[in-house]
C-alpha cells in the first residue's frame, strides 16, 4: 500500500467567502481526493466562530492532511487580518457593521489559531492571491480579480506576488464601491446580462490605471459573465481559489520568487 510520505503530503486547502465556506483535501498534484464539501459562512463571525467553522469543515472531509492551506478575505500581511470586509458585519454581506467585530479581527493572527485548533502547519493567504497562485503563467504584469461576494484583487509582476491593492473597498460608481456593485448580491438583482455589462465598464476603467499584460477573472460570479471582455482577459473556474493552496507551500513562491524560476 502507497504511503502518505510516498505521494508527497496531502493539503486541506480551505477558501473562505463572504457567502460561504469550501474545502478539499488535494494530494502532492493538486487533484482533490474527495468531493468538495461546503458550509455557509456562520453569522455573527468573530473569530472564534471562524475558526470552528473551519474545524468543523475539516473534519467533515473526513480525510487525512499533512498541512493547511486557508484563502480569507480582505488584506492581511503574514497571517495577520488587517481588515476583513464581510466577517465584521451583524447578519452578513453589505448588512450594518458592527464595532466590536472590527475591534475582534483587527489584529487577529487568524494563521496562528487556524493552526492551533487545526493541529497542522497552517498558511493563509488573502483568497485572490492563491486562485492567482493557481492560474498565472509569471510572465509579465498578471492581475487576477475573482468575483464573488465581493472583488476580491492580486496583482503579480513576472510570478512574483506583489503587495496587496484593497481594490474592492474603492468608489467605483454611485458613491458605491467595486464590493458593493459586482457582487453576488447585485448580479442577483440585475440579471446576469446586465452586470455582465457592468463588470465590462469596471474593466474598460481599470485597464489605463493597471496596464496589464493579462487578467484573469475567476469567482463564482465568473461563469455568469456574458459579455466580450477583451482579448486580454481570461476567465477561470472557482475550483482556483482552492488549488492555489498548493503553491502556496512552495517557499520559493512565499518568499516573492518566479514560479518558473523554480
Amino acid at each position: 500500500m502507497t504511503t502518505t510520505a510516498a505521494r508527497g503530503p496531502r493539503t486541506l486547502a480551505v477558501d473562505c467567502g463572504g457567502t460561504g465556506l469550501k474545502a478539499s483535501v488535494l494530494d502532492a498534484d493538486g487533484v482533490p481526493v474527495h468531493e468538495r464539501v461546503r458550509l455557509r459562512t456562520p453569522y455573527p463571525c468573530p473569530p472564534d466562530v471562524l475558526v470552528a467553522a473551519v474545524a468543523m469543515l475539516a473534519e467533515s472531509t473526513g480525510e487525512e492532511y499533512d498541512r493547511v492551506s486557508v484563502g480569507f478575505p480582505g488584506m492581511m500581511r503574514l497571517g495577520v487580518v488587517y481588515a476583513t470586509p464581510h466577517y465584521v458585519t451583524e447578519a452578513g454581506p453589505f448588512t450594518p457593521i458592527s464595532d466590536e467585530l472590527v475591534e475582534a479581527w483587527s489584529g487577529f493572527d487568524v494563521q496562528a489559531a487556524l493552526e492551533t485548533a487545526l493541529g497542522k502547519p497552517t498558511r493563509v493567504l488573502n483568497d485572490a492571491e492563491i486562485a492567482g497562485l493557481a492560474v498565472i503563467e509569471s510572465k509579465g504584469f498578471e492581475v487576477v480579480l475573482t468575483l464573488g461576494t465581493g472583488l476580491g484583487c492580486a496583482l503579480f509582476d513576472d510570478g512574483r506576488l506583489l503587495p496587496k491593492v484593497e481594490l474592492s473597498q474603492a468608489p467605483f460608481r454611485k458613491g458605491e464601491t467595486y464590493d458593493q456593485q459586482l457582487g453576488h448580491h447585485t448580479r442577483k438583482k440585475l440579471g446576469n446580462k446586465r452586470w455582465s455589462r457592468r463588470v465590462a465598464k469596471a474593466l474598460d476603467g481599470l485597464r489605463p490605471v493597471l496596464y496589464w499584460d493579462r487578467l484573469y477573472l475567476g469567482g463564482g460570479g465568473a461563469k455568469h459573465l456574458q459579455a466580450d471582455l477583451g482579448p486580454d482577459v481570461t476567465i477561470v473556474g472557482n475550483e482556483y481559489g482552492l488549488l492555489g493552496g498548493i503553491r502556496l507551500w512552495n517557499d520559493n513562491v512565499s518568499r516573492g520568487r518566479r514560479i518558473d524560476q523554480i
